[in-house]
């Protein structure tokens, strides 16, 4: 018995003594430090790892003073924060369903050190009261991330876009990009683009908007339109959009003056209209139709006129270009512009309405040119400037690798339509 007792004792020593050669006692974890270490999470410049944090969005009848001492801030200090913090924020314009986050104490109390508010994606206001107080605004870091996107239309671009999954921005960036070149109004089925363009995203994972178009390509009835972004000043960072032989997309004028609506009626010398007994009525407009409250751009730069409302036109405004060229718009429902205001080309002037003779919410555009009305759509306006001569063999070689990815991107195909199948069902024979 005790020679076997011997055995297993120094079996037990060998057994041992191997395990511990088998672990590097120096390179061991310890797993007490791993058990205990804390994730750092960072936001708005903050370890929140040292704070109680308080999420929330602003409810109806919420104020700065009522936020805070509902979490227990007393009002001789709320009034003191409000006071030193009012040159950087005015804290009264607190917008209904924004959020905004309290970092407190880690202690019972939970006493707020800092709020935070976030008027959007992107920027948030810090108003900090821990020891001093100190407000300031910042912006959250944003990453820019170059992407790719095609198409062949069925229906529009903003449909195209939708079934892809794509920015409904694209489409409107898009059709400024050609708003002087292609007639988005006529466009045909199997139109087909191809896009090289920017999203931001804050955060690495938010979705944050289009950072730019960097190149295009659009197919329209067999033609083929380029478009590439070029900086022609780089003092001033101005970039416009030139095609492959370096000619300027831009004209003078916008050939529609809102996005994506139709034309519900064309300028026509001899319209004639049933409500008034099929008698001759002129119409020297061109009727975009669209929706109450649809923005209506100035289609090229000038000084307004006229922003006014008068009988039949409703509430209008009337544009002057140059010693040639005035334009008018008429029917909305809100004017955002004065006599006398310089604007420029896209810039909004006012709002889809239904004032003075209409029977739908459309605006009507008029273009006169040396004082006569005229049909825009059969001037043939002038064309923007071109590249300087001094960029034109830079401008070649940049855009040469641009073309050659954009002629690469394969075309995503429309999502075919299926028609839902019905079985016929045969009556038995009884």
């Amino acid at each position: 018995m005790k020679h076997i007792n011997l055995i297993f004792l120094l079996f037990t020593v060998l057994l041992f003594q191997t395990c511990k050669d088998d672990v590097n006692i120096e390179t061991a974890p310890d797993l007490s430090q791993i058990i205990n270490e804390e994730k750092e999470l960072y936001e708005f410049g903050y370890n929140l790892n040292n704070f109680t944090v308080i999420r929330d969005t602003i409810k109806r009848g919420d104020t700065f003073g009522i936020i805070l001492e509902r979490n227990n801030i007393s009002y001789p200090k709320i009034y003191e924060i409000a006071e030193k913090a009012k040159d950087t924020f005015d804290i009264r314009k607190l917008q209904l369903g924004k959020p905004y986050t309290l970092l407190c104490t880690k202690d019972e109390l939970k006493e707020p050190q800092a709020f935070i508010y976030q008027p959007n994606k992107l920027e948030y206001v810090v108003i900090e009261f821990c020891d001093s107080i100190l407000a300031y605004k910042e912006k959250k870091p944003i990453k820019i991330v170059e992407k790719v996107a095609s198409g062949i239309i069925n229906d529009n671009p903003s449909v195209t876009m939708e079934e892809q999954g794509l920015p409904i921005q694209l489409a409107y960036d898009m059709s400024d990009i050609y708003a002087w070149t292609i007639d988005f109004f006529r466009l045909q089925k199997g139109d087909r683009f191809k896009l090289i363009y920017k999203q931001r995203f804050i955060e690495d994972s938010i979705y944050a908007g289009i950072e730019s178009i960097d190149a295009a390509f659009f197919e329209h009835r067999g033609e083929a339109f380029y478009a590439f972004k070029y900086v022609v000043d780089s003092t001033k960072n101005i970039a416009d959009y030139f095609d492959e032989e370096t000619k300027s997309l831009r004209r003078t004028f916008l050939k529609a003056p809102v996005q994506f609506s139709r034309i519900s009626s064309r300028y026509n010398l001899n319209r004639r209209i049933a409500y008034y007994g099929y008698k001759r009525r002129p119409h020297k407009g061109t009727d975009f139709a669209a929706p109450v409250g649809t923005e209506i751009l100035a289609t090229a730069n000038g000084t307004v006129t006229e922003s006014t409302r008068r009988g039949g036109n409703g509430k209008y405004v009337k544009i002057k270009h140059n010693g040639t060229y005035s334009t008018q718009y008429l029917h909305m429902s809100r004017r955002s512009v004065n006599v006398g205001d310089y604007v420029k080309q896209g810039d909004v002037i006012g709002y889809v309405g239904m004032t003075g003779n209409t029977g739908g919410p459309h605006v009507c555009y008029r273009f006169w040119k040396n004082g006569k009305q005229v049909d825009p759509f059969r001037e043939k306006l002038p064309a923007a400037e071109s590249i300087p001569d001094s960029l034109l063999t830079d401008y070649s070689q940049f855009i040469i690798p641009i073309k050659t990815k954009l002629d690469g991107i394969d075309y995503v195909q429309p999502t075919p339509i299926i028609p839902e199948v019905i079985e016929d069902i045969k009556p038995q024979n009884q």
